[in-house]
């Protein structure tokens, strides 16, 4: 709102997302409508707040039931990132909250797990001791995060930060205005996403997405030393193309070679695996056999099809 109490319209806005009719707030599952927090809340000033991303689809083999991909690992990334901003929050809290939520909502359809943890108390001060914190769990449908023909991505003008001056282990809620001028910028210019390079000139990662590219037969992503978020996606790429014998590699990646990679392609929780057609004005290889073949077993392994990696996949009864 402006000063007269007038909303601010924006062009070009979203519809407003469907959520579902459950939330965990407060310790408890309680209407989604009745989750509020004050406009006096410290993370909402500060950024002082971390999150996850969950995808849950039902189980292909049995109606009652939803599949969550690597739920392990996201609560042990949230627990860590909790512990970032001085707080605890254990694994086992996270998933007995996970399956709440579940539990209480009854999809029937793809979702997307939105927790969150963050300082919840009211007043100002930038700090990150003597204050409380409090846990959420919101979800919504979600279909194609980007769209699975290919994405068209700009080389931002925006740098990726520096872990010496964020904590980039975790998903920090503040880090992230640097990724949203980078996609806002890309989308204002005609493309679909962004491709942001670190201080030192290598390219680290989209504005929510892990990189990888293929280069003579071998599938090569920065590597954690390049000021990029550890995606679990990222992380599950990579150690099931070594269980298909393909040649993986993490190293500095140079901008050039985005424009003459075989293949180029990007992770994410929402993502998935999504192919890049162009970068700025090249167009690139529409070819992309060793993708597919990871995006084909990915999808497998996520809808429980695939008995070499059930270990990745939790099973949530419904009832």
């Amino acid at each position: 709102m402006v000063g007269g109490g007038e909303k601010i319209q924006r062009s070009g806005s979203p519809a407003m997302h469907q959520f579902l009719p459950f939330a965990w707030f407060q310790g408890q599952c309680i209407p989604f409508e009745e989750a509020k927090i004050s406009i006096a809340t410290h993370a909402l000033h500060y950024g002082t707040g971390a999150f996850g991303g969950m995808r849950a689809i039902p189980d292909p083999q049995n109606s009652n039931a939803m599949l969550l991909f690597r739920a392990d690992r996201h609560a042990r990334r949230l627990s860590q990132s909790a512990r970032l901003l001085l707080t605890e929050l254990s694994e086992e809290t996270i998933m007995e909250a996970l399956i709440a939520v579940l539990k209480a909502n009854q999809p029937k359809q793809p979702i997307y797990l939105r927790p969150f943890v963050y300082t919840s108390d009211l007043g100002i001060a930038p700090r990150l001791h003597d204050i409380e914190t409090d846990f959420l769990i919101y979800a919504l449908p979600l279909g194609d995060y980007l769209s699975p023909e290919g994405v068209s991505c700009r080389i931002s003008s925006w740098t990726r930060q520096e872990d010496r001056s964020l904590p980039l282990r975790g998903k920090i809620s503040g880090a992230y205005i640097t990724s949203s001028l980078a996609k806002t910028e890309a989308v204002q210019s005609g493309f679909d996403e962004a491709l942001l390079l670190n201080s030192r000139g290598k390219v680290s990662e989209a504005s929510g997405m892990n990189l990888f590219i293929v280069r003579d037969g071998q599938l090569i992503t920065p590597g954690v030393d390049q000021d990029i978020l550890e995606g679990i996606t990222r992380a599950s790429v990579i150690e099931l193309a070594k269980a298909m014998d393909i040649s993986v590699v993490e190293r500095p990646v140079d901008k050039t070679e985005l424009f003459i990679a075989d293949e180029v392609f990007l992770t994410g929780t929402a993502a998935k695996i999504t192919p890049i057609r162009k970068i700025e004005s090249t167009e690139l290889n529409s070819s992309r056999p060793m993708m597919m073949a990871l995006k084909d077993r990915l999808v497998a392994i996520t809808e429980g099809r695939d008995s070499a990696f059930e270990h990745w996949v939790n099973r949530i009864p419904l009832d």
